[in-house]
């Protein structure tokens, strides 16, 4: 158990982190650290090593507030990095309030649903000015992790919204790549997503931050599986092979650790977006954890220090307004895999505590229109 931060005044959070491995202990001891008066909403992350049902039993029973939260490849906690624990936030404030709403099932979505939620936010955001003028939104989006159907969702979804800006996840399942959940309504599902649009006159701004830059290596995908993220060919040969040629490897030496360490960007607008790759397909192909198509030009790219990169965004998120008293963090799991592998975490830990960042690990984040891969997304939330 920690000592949970406390900010009073116009805002007031409080954070939690418990390793409690029974899930009733675990919700118990994490209620005892984030619970205060007038909560207008709790963000939570947990690990897939809970059992989804009890674990949404024991949440459902214990909050009567605006609740959201995924399953996790990880998560960013009080401390910093952590593993197989619950974390998260409540939030209290008149000038805060946290509406959810759940998109499901995905596999037929459904976009009247989601236009039906772009009219509702629209109302809730005048009702938010009638009380306040300076009032304004942004929505915090959860998304089944295996579903493929970020892009979907997350794309209709900015539009339906009208500017509202959006920044999220993709729920995890410590890289086991068999079940991720969302909590929506009460109750962990999957096939699903869960949005918290959340209004305010706060101080807030949203962001995305990665650590790469483009190389002179160019690999244009020649056959591709769009509906399910794989590649069986770049520049015309098999895509393993031939990606494995282009960063000096073979096949065989081909780990989660090569592609966090060389991932493919796609320039959009100017600007670079990672199309981060997954694994190695029994044929030879590729999975992506982005959408893929066939045409595409893809580039090479390499890191540059994930620390000072790190350092850097949040350090530009202070100078546009107050020490931010919380972040809502949403982390590809390949940073953390190269965070973990480079020795990193007393480094990343220490910047995570220092700028009150909650959140967890991703198998993908959404930022604004786009679903990404390999970055930093989050919100900062300050008086």
């Amino acid at each position: 158990m920690v000592t949970p931060t406390t900010t009073e005044r116009k805002l007031s959070v409080k954070r939690g982190l418990s390793v409690e491995k029974d899930e009733q202990r675990a919700v118990k001891d994490f209620y005892k650290q984030i619970e205060q008066p007038n909560m207008s909403g709790i963000i939570f992350f947990a690990s897939s090593k809970y059992d989804p049902e009890k674990l949404g039993e024991a949440m459902r029973a214990t909050f009567d507030v605006p609740v959201i939260g995924c399953t996790t490849a990880g998560e960013i906690t009080p401390m910093g990095y952590s593993e197989g624990s619950l974390t998260g936030v409540s939030i209290a404030s008149d000038d805060f309030k946290m509406h959810t709403f759940s998109i499901k099932p995905l596999r037929n979505l459904n976009t009247q649903e989601i236009v039906r939620i772009g009219e509702r936010a629209e109302e809730i955001l005048n009702q938010a000015k009638k009380k306040d003028n300076g009032a304004k939104a942004f929505a915090l989006l959860l998304i089944d992790g295996l579903s493929v159907m970020e892009e979907t969702v997350t794309a209709n979804l900015h539009q339906a919204l009208d500017n509202i800006p959006i920044i999220g996840g993709s729920a995890g399942d410590d890289v086991a790549f068999e079940k991720t959940y969302v909590y929506a309504e009460g109750e962990f599902v999957s096939d699903a997503a869960v949005m918290g649009l959340c209004t305010t006159s706060l101080q807030f701004e949203t962001f995305k931050t990665q650590h790469f830059v483009p190389t002179d290596k160019k690999l244009v995908i020649t056959e591709a599986d769009p509906k399910n993220r794989t590649v069986e060919e770049i520049n015309g040969q098999p895509a393993a092979e031939e990606y494995a040629s282009l960063v000096g490897l073979t096949t065989d030496e081909l780990t989660p650790m090569v592609f966090s360490k060389y991932p493919v960007v796609l320039k959009i607008g100017g600007e670079y977006f990672v199309r981060s790759i997954q694994k190695v397909n029994d044929d030879g192909g590729l999975t992506f954890y982005c959408a893929i198509d066939n045409g595409l030009v893809l580039t090479l790219a390499t890191g540059v220090d994930i620390v000072e990169n790190l350092e850097n965004c949040f350090n530009s998120l202070t100078k546009r307004f107050s020490n931010p008293q919380l972040i809502i963090g949403c982390e590809c799991i390949l940073r953390r895999l190269e965070v973990l592998e480079k020795e990193l975490t007393p480094d990343v830990d220490e910047r995570m505590k220092r700028f009150n960042v909650i959140g967890f690990h991703t198998y993908g984040e959404q930022f604004n229109s786009v679903h990404v891969n390999q970055t930093f997304t989050g919100i900062a939330l300050g008086e």
